[in-house]
């Protein structure tokens, strides 16, 4: 990655981060929106954001930026979904020395209204998070009482697990024997 110079006394950049959940969504118009804000590099990915788990785009960012950096993201929903994540990446940054902003929300942690917008921004975008999933048990729970969903269908097959274990193996050969854990093999034999 290259860095800027912005300043004839410090050696900083603005880097952009954009992020999609779901692999059918367009990063275009975010990526865009953080060349128009100055980013030289954006570094983007179409992962879920409710954890940090499989971020590689992020975690890079992360490693990279170095003090007087900003990150750039279009919304604070784009970097995190979650408070406690959020309020990790934010200490990440300001131990650093990095700044954050956000193009479409009054979002810079460079100022004491910035980082009260993002702690309430934040607290916004996990409720979000939660109506969410709360709406999807719902309508799954809704689907299953109409005798639509059905759920996955099982991975173990548990009449061959009874039938092994009435044979006489226990449960870590039956497991080893069926490639499967032996948790499994349990929750199928109660």
């Amino acid at each position: 990655m290259s860095r800027a110079i912005r300043n004839k006394d410090v050696d900083m950049a603005i880097y952009g981060y954009a992020r999609v959940s779901t692999t059918d969504q367009d990063l275009a118009i975010q990526i865009d929106r953080l060349r128009q804000a100055g980013c030289e590099i954006v570094r983007s990915e179409k992962v879920t954001g409710t954890s940090r788990a499989g971020r590689d785009e992020l975690n890079t960012l992360l490693e990279f930026l170095r003090e007087g950096d900003a990150l750039v993201v279009t919304r604070i929903d784009r970097l995190a979904r979650s408070m406690g994540d959020l309020q990790d990446i934010v200490r990440a940054l300001k131990a650093k020395g990095v700044a954050l902003r956000a193009t479409d929300q009054p979002i810079d942690t460079s100022s004491a209204a910035g980082k009260a917008f993002l702690d309430m921004l934040g607290v916004f975008a996990e409720f979000e998070t939660n109506l969410r999933r709360e709406r999807q048990m719902e309508g799954i729970k809704s689907a299953k009482a109409r005798g639509v969903y059905k759920g996955r269908k099982p991975s173990v097959d548990a009449q061959a697990i009874r039938t092994m274990k009435a044979a006489g193996l226990g449960a870590s050969a039956i497991a080893k024997q069926l490639g499967v854990a032996r948790a499994s093999v349990y929750r199928a034999l109660a």
